[in-house]
């Protein structure tokens, strides 16, 4: 059962991972609950507390929906990364005129993460929206930067086009850290001035004083993901994926065709895979790819080969274990596989590879979904395009 907090407790609660907080009776910014929590800006996707014009920061709430398709803010809960896009999300300023300040805290603060000066960095507590009304879910508190990320990667100011107008924004990338609850104790120490106190998260005063990352790492309870999990719910993943089905399913070159597009998206997925050929029809009737997986740095690096399988199904028709045995046959001494399906991998046939240990990577519609976007591909027609330039009925 959630951990639920009403309105009228907020300002006395402790924040505790994947608890929920719910908003105010009133339809307007007095019924947010985030800047009751944490006595800082009512609105926004940043709510900073503290000095914006000489950075001095006591602390910064962020709050992301996770839904929106231009800015597909990601936290990637079996490695504690959080990726947030800024604030400059229209056309008409350049990267740091951002009225609520969001992109000049980005840039204040990678500065400082990339100087040493971690002290002067404030906390980040990141919310997200629960899906019910003002109400938000506590996923945890982040410092900027990543371990698995280099100093010139984790804040990139990124091109958009929107109204066929250009302009810039940051992406950021932050770690969300294996911190469980935040006692309320803390927030007042720090509104009052007191960041490093004895209330502090010794996880935080670590990373402050050495630059040792310590993220919430949440393994897998169960191995296997069910269809519903498999099957994009955001509705604008759904309609990408489906019009990649549409686009094949009458296409002159068959399965084939889409194939060559499935190993063109485990690319996507993972620029480690740096090239792979389609090989000829099997008697069944199947085909796959083969390829290489770079495994180190260019200099010294080991490859490995790999194999594909792909199926281009609609949504209420699923994979089983006549499929997935194909490509679990065909390994050989290739060292993983990825089985590719634009629709979802059955109960038996995923808990079959799972039990088993088989080197094999699902890659379903949701997945699918979540790499065109992480891409750039985020509405139906840029899609459309893609496989129009790309895979061609001619």
């Amino acid at each position: 059962m959630d951990t639920y907090i009403k309105f009228e407790d907020l300002i006395d609660a402790d924040l505790t991972v994947e608890a929920i907080y719910e908003g105010g009776p009133k339809d307007n910014v007095s019924a947010d609950p985030i800047s009751k929590i944490l006595k800082c800006e009512n609105m926004g996707g940043f709510r900073i507390s503290g000095s914006k014009k000489d950075h001095r920061y006591r602390l910064c709430g962020i709050y992301t929906d996770l839904v929106n398709p231009d800015w597909p803010d990601i936290i990637e809960k079996e490695t504690g990364k959080f990726i947030y896009f800024g604030d400059n999300r229209s056309h008409g300023k350049n990267l740091h005129e951002t009225p609520k300040g969001g992109n000049q805290l980005l840039k204040y603060v990678f500065e400082q993460l990339h100087l040493g000066n971690r002290i002067s960095i404030p906390p980040f507590f990141i919310f997200s929206k629960s899906g019910r009304r003002r109400d938000v879910v506590f996923q945890g508190i982040a410092v900027p930067g990543h371990p698995d990320i280099n100093d010139t990667e984790d804040l990139v100011a990124i091109w958009k086009l929107k109204k066929g107008k250009r302009f810039q924004n940051y992406k950021s990338i932050f770690t969300i850290l294996d911190v469980a609850t935040v006692k309320r104790e803390w927030i007042e120490d720090i509104q009052n001035g007191h960041t490093f106190t004895s209330n502090a998260p010794k996880e935080w005063l670590e990373w402050v004083e050495t630059g040792f990352y310590k993220p919430l790492v949440a393994e897998r309870t169960i191995e296997h993901r069910t269809r519903k999990e498999q099957i994009p719910s955001s509705a604008i993943r759904y309609a990408m994926v489906e019009a990649i089905i549409e686009h094949f399913k009458g296409h002159p070159k068959g399965e084939y065709a889409f194939e060559e597009c499935a190993a063109l998206l485990a690319k996507m997925m993972d620029s480690n895979i740096i090239n792979y050929d389609l090989t000829r029809p099997w008697r069944d009737g199947g085909r796959d790819a083969i390829g290489k997986y770079r495994i180190g740095l260019n200099q010294n690096a080991v490859y490995v080969d790999f194999a594909l399988e792909a199926k281009c199904k609609g949504f209420s028709s699923g994979s089983g274990i006549k499929e997935t045995s194909r490509l679990i046959s065909r390994l050989r001494y290739r060292q993983f596989g990825i089985f590719v399906t634009t629709s979802y991998v059955s109960n038996q046939a995923y808990e079959e590879i799972k039990a088993d240990g088989h080197p094999v990577i699902i890659m379903c519609a949701n997945d699918i979904g979540l790499i065109l976007e992480s891409n750039g591909y985020r509405t139906v027609e840029n899609v459309k395009e893609w496989l129009r330039n790309l895979f061609p009925y001619l």
